[in-house]
């Protein structure tokens, strides 16, 4: 579904945080990238999504090229995307906020209010808080409204950052549980975290990043098979 080939990009000129990176995304499954902080995987999401513009290489979307597209044309094309920092609106509703999320469907409202009601089955501790501000939100919930809000019009592609930073244990796990069952809904998650474990967990396909360029990918069992020596590398940067 998502194929980026020799991906170059940075925030500074003549510095590049990625150095040529190449990876895939297959329909239907969970992509995981790890690595260490510093390791690019954050700037890499923002580089697809086009919050960041590539210095060089190609992105491609279901075989059509998409790289330096602005987010609003991704989100048209199918492309959802949950940054690692607040994404959602803290003064308005929780139901205000999904629906500002499903705004590429506001003129087809029978349609909207059907997606409306399958994120309150999805999430029904948004539904208990529809009509509460999102600044009362606890984080887990918050994390929650920011992935829900993407899920809304059910994007083909969902890249998400670090899902679970900062959530207790109870919460990472329903969030988590989500992700899993995401593409048997019918979207594809690429997914960014340093929660190594779980990541590896649901993954069918993983990338090691570190110094902006991939060290390391496989699938799933392989990973697995090292998991304490992978989180060691990880967190050392090694």
């Amino acid at each position: 579904m998502l194929r980026v080939e020799d991906l170059v990009a940075g925030y500074q000129e003549g510095i590049d945080v990625l150095a040529g990176v190449t990876l895939e995304a297959a329909e239907g499954h969970i992509t995981a990238i790890i690595g260490p902080n510093g390791a690019g995987k954050s700037t890499l999401l923002k580089a697809i999504y086009g919050f960041l513009q590539p210095r060089g290489g190609r992105v491609q979307f279901r075989g059509a090229s998409i790289a330096g597209l602005p987010p609003h044309l991704m989100k048209r094309r199918g492309i959802g995307y949950v940054p690692q920092s607040a994404s959602t609106f803290p003064h308005l509703t929780v139901e205000e906020n999904l629906l500002l999320g499903g705004w590429t469907a506001r003129q087809r409202r029978s349609l909207l209010r059907e997606r409306l009601n399958w994120v309150y089955a999805m999430f029904p501790a948004l539904r208990e808080r529809r009509r509460d501000r999102a600044t009362v939100l606890s984080g887990g919930q918050l994390r929650m409204l920011a992935v829900a809000k993407e899920m809304i019009v059910q994007p083909a592609l969902l890249m998400v950052d670090e899902p679970t930073v900062g959530l207790a244990p109870r919460v990472a796990e329903e969030v988590y549980a989500f992700l899993a069952k995401a593409p048997s809904l019918g979207t594809t998650i690429l997914l960014v975290d340093q929660n190594i474990a779980e990541a590896v967990e649901v993954a069918r396909y993983v990338y090691l990043l570190a110094m902006g360029r991939v060290q390391r990918h496989g699938p799933q069992e392989m990973f697995a098979q090292n998991l304490r020596e992978l989180i060691q590398e990880t967190l050392v940067g090694a």
